[in-house]
């Protein structure tokens, strides 16, 4: 595990396991929104395909993100392990309203020194939003992914439950990883 992406849908922990196995692991941790937001009003960055594209040449790497659409293939090729949180709907839906209303309420600076607001919450792109429409849909995405004969070569380590991947994380830093 040298090259490893965590995919799943917005809410599932990505960002959060990433740190902890980069961690672990002694890798460079690299978090997509921030690559992709850089600046106020969520502007998207200019030499974003640039900056991924530098980040998936190194040998060394982890990133919190099934990667945006126009990066995904460079890092899909690039990866030899895939960490898919694959949580139902039940366990993804608390998280996420959670963390929205925490970053609204306490005006959290994100990405770009961006913040969630109120008035956001009105757009189908809220996180919360994202996360209910597209939990199946970005579903099927990995698992078609994960079963694509290009991408054979991964290690696809699909955990359904927040349970099973902290007992692999905590394999893991013992030094026997597995997973279920």
């Amino acid at each position: 595990m040298e090259r490893i992406l965590v995919a799943g849908i917005t809410g599932a922990g990505k960002s959060t396991l990433a740190r902890r196995v980069s961690g672990v692991l002694d890798l460079p941790y690299h978090e997509m929104d921030a690559l992709y937001f850089t600046g106020p009003e969520w502007t998207v960055n200019s030499r974003f395909t640039e900056e991924v594209s530098h980040v998936a040449a190194g040998s060394r790497w982890i990133v919190d993100s099934l990667g945006y659409p126009q990066v995904r293939d460079l890092l899909w090729d690039r990866a030899d392990t895939v960490i898919w949180l694959d949580y139902p709907r039940g366990v993804i839906m608390p998280r996420i309203l959670h963390r929205s209303l925490r970053r609204t309420v306490t005006r959290e600076v994100l990405f770009g020194g961006n913040r969630e607001t109120w008035a956001g919450w009105l757009s189908r792109e809220h996180p919360v939003r994202w996360a209910w429409s597209q939990h199946a849909a970005r579903r099927r995405e990995i698992e078609h992914r994960a079963r694509d004969p290009r991408f054979a070569p991964l290690d696809v380590l699909r955990f359904r439950h927040p349970d099973n991947t902290a007992a692999w994380l905590t394999s893991l830093a013992v030094g026997g990883a597995t997973h279920s």
